[in-house]
């Protein structure tokens, strides 16, 4: 036997409900029935109406809310949809959960749709004063053309934010009405001539001032805001010139824009000098300044700190990393290990220390202390770039023509980028203020190489590097002609 099932335009959700429960209880299939609304024709042999309820019936939970919504949806094949996937969830208990399902799949298309247009509602809704400031309760009036049956769902949070009014919606399809704090639906209507409102120019007035040009996007405008709404939207009469004129306003803004950074830029500007030096006292001034560094949490484990030595005018610069053991304790650099190596690679190219000034990137000796031994380590970023202060000042006290920069954190102080001193090394480049700069490995990690060929191969890079440092730094102070081997100028960074 076919069942015709008709369900009411009001209510429609809790109708379906029933419906749907006693058809499942009396095990009717979903071939069997003919779903539709007050508006659908009836058909030729639909006879049977639905049988009451009876019995408990087990329904997924997660059906129930899915239900909820798409009842509401304006496609006639929601109703057999529903329960043709209510029939089958009796015999396949997890199908709610399976994304593949094409049934499903249609179903939450149109919660989705559904909830969507909820949230237009919500959002589009535009109330006219009907009343007068003696009435006791101010009474308003809306239009609005929901793409789907969604008025009933959503009357309520109308009813909780204007609880202190009384309002109506009025729609093609149902209408909703909160008079004296009941609400209540009817039929939907035509459009009625609604009377004028004057909190309507201030609205648009509102709407064109926080109307921002420089940000517009109208297809994504169009997407949140569709223009079927706009017919009955106050401010969007002014939506086009709005759109026209949002050029020239753009380039109106920019003219009209301040010149003087804004009060973050000149914060950002103050904290960037506290990395550059600006000394320009002597020589012994600044090796006491440097004793007496605070700037970093490493003064307070170091002995001391180790300050540059060397002339006080010379053309090359050695730059390496941080004190270690030896250093700290007597107070100068590349006196340890490091040092006496550099000093035996130095001789074997015929270069003499004393005629450069040597200095570290990082003044204290960062360590680690294990029983009596005191365990080196590297600065981090934040240690560098604090010291790099005093490495500017020597810089610009001793005024070298060449830098020779030995490993990575040397590097970094430099040029801001410790990585790839093996590929980088025995290349001239040039700093910002025109320092001829060449990179090389530091004495400390020939010192760790436990292989043989790897250490001489490393040495061999080193006294190339060094003599071609030396060799550049007498060329540019006798103004002769630079020879680098093939070594391309490059700007440092």
């Amino acid at each position: 036997m076919s069942h015709r099932i008709t369900l009411p335009r009001i209510g429609t959700a809790q109708a379906w409900r029933d419906a749907a429960r006693g058809l499942l209880g009396a095990g009717v299939p979903p071939a069997d029935i003919a779903w539709g609304d007050e508006d659908a024709p009836a058909g030729l042999f639909d006879a049977a109406p639905a049988p009451p309820a009876s019995g408990a019936i087990t329904v997924p939970r997660s059906f129930l809310s899915l239900a909820q919504s798409v009842v509401w949806h304006s496609d006639p094949a929601r109703f057999a949809l529903l329960y043709r996937v209510l029939w089958r969830s009796q015999d396949a208990p997890h199908l709610m959960t399976d994304r593949a399902d094409a049934d499903l799949a249609a179903l939450r298309r149109m919660e989705k749709n559904v909830h969507r247009c909820q949230h237009k509602m919500k959002a589009f809704v535009r109330f006219r004063d009907l009343g007068s400031a003696s009435d006791a309760r101010r009474s308003f009036v809306a239009w609005f053309e929901p793409t789907h049956h969604t008025v009933e769902p959503t009357a309520p949070f109308f009813a909780r934010r204007f609880g202190d009014m009384d309002w109506r919606i009025l729609t093609p399809d149902v209408s909703a009405s909160f008079i004296g704090g009941e609400l209540t639906f009817h039929e939907g209507q035509e459009k009625p001539p609604l009377p004028e409102d004057a909190s309507e120019e201030l609205w648009t007035t509102y709407f064109r001032n926080i109307f921002n040009p420089a940000r517009l996007k109208v297809k994504a405008m169009q997407s949140e805001m569709p223009k079927k709404y706009w017919k009955n939207m106050p401010e969007a009469a002014a939506i086009p010139e709005l759109i026209a004129s949002a050029p020239a306003r753009v380039r109106a803004m920019n003219e009209a824009a301040p010149t003087l950074p804004p009060l973050r830029a000149g914060k950002v500007e103050k904290q960037l000098a506290a990395f550059g030096s600006r000394w320009s006292g002597s020589r012994d001034e600044l090796s006491a300044q440097i004793s007496a560094c605070t700037r970093c949490p490493l003064y307070c484990m170091a002995t001391q700190a180790v300050p540059g030595e060397g002339p006080s005018q010379a053309a090359l610069m050695i730059v390496g990393e941080q004190p270690g053991d030896q250093e700290d304790l007597q107070g100068r650099p590349f006196v340890g290990p490091a040092g006496q190596l550099f000093d035996r690679l130095a001789g074997e190219v015929d270069f003499a220390r004393t005629t450069a000034f040597v200095t570290n990137a990082v003044k204290h000796f960062k360590f680690k202390p294990q029983g009596r031994r005191r365990l080196h380590q590297r600065p981090n970023t934040s240690e560098i770039d604090q010291c790099k202060w005093w490495l500017d000042a020597e810089r610009a006290t001793v005024q070298p023509k060449v830098i020779l920069a030995m490993g990575a954190t040397a590097a970094t102080a430099l040029t801001g980028d410790g990585r790839g001193i093996g590929t980088r090394r025995g290349r001239v480049s040039t700093l910002e203020d025109g320092t001829a700069l060449i990179l090389t490995y530091h004495p400390s990690y020939m010192l760790r190489l436990r292989d043989t060929d790897q250490r001489a191969q490393a040495e061999e890079a080193f006294r190339q590097d060094l003599a071609l440092a030396h060799r550049l730094s007498r060329s540019i102070s006798t103004e002769r002609p630079v020879e680098e081997d093939g070594a391309p100028m490059r700007r440092a960074h």
